[in-house]
């Protein structure tokens, strides 16, 4: 790799995560994507590439036959790569502007049923302290709508139970307030004033300590919180995938099922387009379709 490309490949990383506030998913695949473009060219300065080397690359990564999303991605990572070179003035011109992405329609978001969630929620065995954090877990991603990234960066000082109100940040530091049900809370309550304690014996906490956390005191990852529902999904026999970010799905998709208004969907999932609140209603549609054709004599 070219000199002033593995200067720059450290500067656009550090551009990403500080200014950008990307997560650590988003950092780590657009990292892997400017990496893999300037191996690709080798000893050639990234100064001195123009849109068609950036075509030819394109061209290049085709015969990896990635899916469309992916693609997408790969160009929306050289987008962002030569306008923070433009910007940082290393460049005159970006020459990945009249670059086209492929167009990857929306998929339908798949979410779980009531019974789902309570299947789920009934086979997590509480019988330690890992467990009943992890069923707590759960029980705010349902209750909430929040990411797994949100829920992992919780302080105490973000927490304002007497009004059961969480204050959380999203994508681009962004602050928004969720509502937290009784029943969550009941488990957060519960949690927080004995079973953190035995996960580890620390009882200061502090305003910006983290509320769910590791067996060594460390804040717990959205990784782990993966790695827990993925060994207890082997022991529940549902024909799914399940991940935590479907709770979000399961959520906005009741929320708006019960009647809720999209616009307050919106604001409590930290959408900040109504474009993106608005696939929930799709599914919403697709249920009361299927309870029209099931439920009408001549629906078919």
């Amino acid at each position: 790799m070219e000199e002033l490309s593995r200067k720059y490949f450290q500067e656009f990383k550090l551009y990403l995560e500080v200014e950008k506030n990307f997560s650590p998913h988003t950092l780590c695949a657009y990292s892997s994507d400017i990496l893999s473009f300037l191996v690709w060219l080798d000893k050639r300065s990234i100064k001195d590439v123009s849109y068609q080397i950036i075509r030819d690359y394109l061209f290049y990564i085709q015969q990896f036959n990635y899916s469309k999303k992916t693609t997408a991605r790969k160009i929306a990572s050289l987008r962002t790569f030569y306008r923070f070179l433009y910007r940082e003035k290393v460049i005159d011109a970006n020459p990945a502007l009249g670059v086209h992405s492929p167009k990857t329609g929306k998929s339908l978001p798949k979410f779980l049923s009531e019974a789902e969630i309570e299947q789920i929620m009934n086979n997590l065995k509480m019988d330690s302290p890992a467990g009943y954090r992890n069923r707590t877990i759960l029980e705010l991603l349902y209750a909430t709508g929040m990411r797994i990234s949100e829920l992992s960066s919780l302080n105490f000082e973000n927490l304002n139970l007497e009004e059961n109100e969480i204050k959380v940040f999203g994508k681009g530091s962004k602050e928004r307030i969720v509502l937290v049900s009784k029943r969550a809370k009941d488990f957060l309550e519960t949690y927080i004033k004995t079973v953190r304690y035995l996960i580890f014996k620390d009882d200061k906490q502090k305003s910006n300590s983290p509320v769910f956390i590791n067996k060594t005191g460390f804040r717990l990852q959205p990784q782990s919180v993966r790695k827990a529902l993925n060994g207890l999904m082997e022991k529940i026999e549902l024909p799914k995938h399940i991940t935590p970010h479907m709770f979000r799905h399961s959520f906005a998709t009741k929320m708006l099922e019960n009647g809720a208004d999209l616009r307050v969907v919106q604001e409590l999932l930290g959408h900040s387009s109504i474009s993106n609140t608005q696939i929930y209603t799709h599914v919403s549609m697709e249920k009361l379709r299927q309870s029209y054709e099931n439920a009408h004599p001549r629906a078919v």
